[in-house]
C-alpha cells in the first residue's frame, strides 16, 4: 500500500510538472516601443505633434533626414528643423529616430557617393546627441529609393551595393557613439523579383538572401547593423496583420518565423527586429471633410478596423522575441487624400474612435501587458 501511494505521489508530481511546463509554453509578451513615423514634427510647432502622439500612447517619433550629394551633414535649414523636433520629443519623453536615406535618382554608389552618405548620417548624432536611434536607408529593395537593383545579367545589384553602404555607415555612426542603435534593412514588404520587368524590385525575402551573400563575400566579421527592420504594409487595408504569407516572398507580421529564419541564415544569428512602418488607412469622417483636398484613390476602411488592426499589430510585435519596436505610418492623417490617412487623430488634429483603444494598447506594449495572440 505504501508503494502504491508513493507511486502515486510521484505521479502526481509528474503530472503537475506537465502542467506547469505547459503552461508556461507558447509566446510571452515583452515590453516594446510603440511609436510613429512623423515629420509633421518638424514643422513650425514641433511641440504640437509631439503632443498628439502623446496622446496616442506612443513613445517613439521617427524622423526623415533625406541625403543628396555632395552633403556631408544636413544644411542649415534642415538641421534647425530636425533640432526643433528631437528637442520637442525629448522634452515630451519622447523618443527620437532619424531615417536617413536617398531617392533612387541619387543611389551613392560609388565609393566618394558612400563616404559622403555616411558621413552625413553620423553627422545628425554627432549634432543632436538625443537621438540614439539611426535608420540607414529606405526600402532598397524598391526601384523607388535605389538603382539599379539587378545587374544586365539579372543577378542583383542592390543588396550588394546596399551592403557597401550600410558597412561604412555603421561605421562612421559609431565613430560617432558605439552605443547609437543602428537600424538595416527597412525593406518594403513586397517585391517582383523581376529584373527585367517595369518595376525592377526585390522582394524582401531575396534581398535579405542576397545581402547575406554579399555580408558573407566581404569577409566583413564585425556586424553591420544593430537591429533590422521591415515595413510591413499589407496587401490592401482590408488584410489584418494575422495574414501570412507561407508559400510567398512576402513578409508581412505574421511571418515572424520566416523573417527571423531569413536573418539568421544572412548573418549567422537573427538580430533585434523593428517594424518600422505600418499602417492602414481609414475613411474620413464626414464632420472633418473639410480639412482635406482631393480625392481618396483607393479603397479605406472604417476607424473601427483601423483600431482592431492596430491593437492586434502590436500583440504580435510583442510576442515575438526579437522584436523591440513597431512603427506606425503618421501621428496625424495627411491633408491631402492622395497621401495616407493612416493616423489616429484626423488632419484636423481631433481624435479617430481609434485613438483610445490604441493608446490603451500602446501602453500595454510600453509595460509589457499585452496579451498574445493566441
Amino acid at each position: 500500500m505504501t508503494q502504491r501511494i508513493r507511486a502515486f505521489v510521484r505521479l502526481g508530481r509528474a503530472s503537475l510538472a506537465v502542467l506547469l511546463l505547459a503552461g508556461c509554453g507558447g509566446p510571452k509578451p515583452h515590453p516594446i516601443v510603440v511609436g510613429a513615423v512623423e515629420d509633421a514634427a518638424k514643422g513650425s510647432d514641433p511641440a504640437a505633434p509631439m503632443a498628439l502622439a502623446k496622446r496616442a500612447g506612443f513613445g517613439a517619433i521617427a524622423l526623415s533626414a533625406v541625403w543628396t550629394p555632395p552633403l556631408t551633414a544636413p544644411a542649415d535649414a534642415e538641421l534647425a528643423r530636425l533640432r526643433g523636433a528631437v528637442t520637442a520629443a525629448a522634452a515630451t519623453g519622447i523618443r527620437p529616430i532619424v531615417a536617413v536615406y536617398s531617392f533612387s535618382g541619387v543611389t551613392p554608389l560609388t565609393a566618394e557617393a558612400r563616404t559622403q552618405f555616411a558621413s552625413f548620417a553620423a553627422s545628425i548624432p554627432r549634432s543632436l546627441p538625443q537621438v540614439r536611434d539611426v535608420i540607414v536607408g529606405n526600402e532598397p529593395n524598391l526601384n523607388l529609393f535605389w538603382m539599379p537593383q539587378f545587374t544586365a545579367e539579372g543577378s542583383d545589384a542592390a543588396a550588394s551595393a546596399y551592403l557597401a553602404l550600410l558597412a561604412e555607415t555603421y561605421d562612421a555612426i559609431k565613430a560617432v557613439d558605439q552605443n547609437i542603435n543602428v537600424i538595416g534593412g527597412a525593406l518594403a514588404a513586397r517585391g517582383s523579383d523581376k529584373p527585367g520587368g517595369k518595376r525592377p524590385t526585390h522582394s524582401p525575402t531575396r534581398f535579405i538572401e542576397d545581402l547575406g551573400a554579399a555580408y558573407r563575400a566581404s569577409g566583413r566579421s564585425t556586424p553591420v547593423l544593430d537591429m533590422f527592420a521591415m515595413h510591413p504594409y499589407p496587401e490592401s487595408y482590408s488584410v489584418p496583420p494575422t495574414f501570412a504569407h507561407p508559400q510567398s516572398t512576402s513578409i508581412g507580421l505574421a511571418d515572424y518565423d520566416k523573417l527571423s529564419k531569413l536573418l539568421a541564415d544572412a548573418f549567422g544569428k537573427a538580430p533585434p527586429l523593428g517594424y518600422g512602418e505600418y499602417g492602414i488607412e481609414t475613411a474620413v469622417s464626414p464632420a472633418h471633410a473639410g480639412a482635406y483636398t482631393g480625392s481618396e484613390p483607393i479603397d479605406t476602411v472604417d476607424a473601427a478596423t483601423q483600431a482592431e488592426y492596430y491593437v492586434e499589430a502590436m500583440r504580435l510585435a510583442a510576442c515575438q522575441p526579437l522584436v523591440r519596436m513597431l512603427l506606425f505610418f503618421h501621428v496625424t492623417d495627411e491633408a491631402r487624400l492622395e497621401g495616407l490617412q493612416s493616423g489616429v487623430f484626423y488632419a484636423d488634429d481631433e481624435p479617430k474612435p481609434s485613438q483610445p483603444d490604441v493608446a490603451r494598447a500602446a501602453q500595454d506594449a510600453a509595460n509589457g501587458k499585452l496579451k498574445c495572440l493566441s
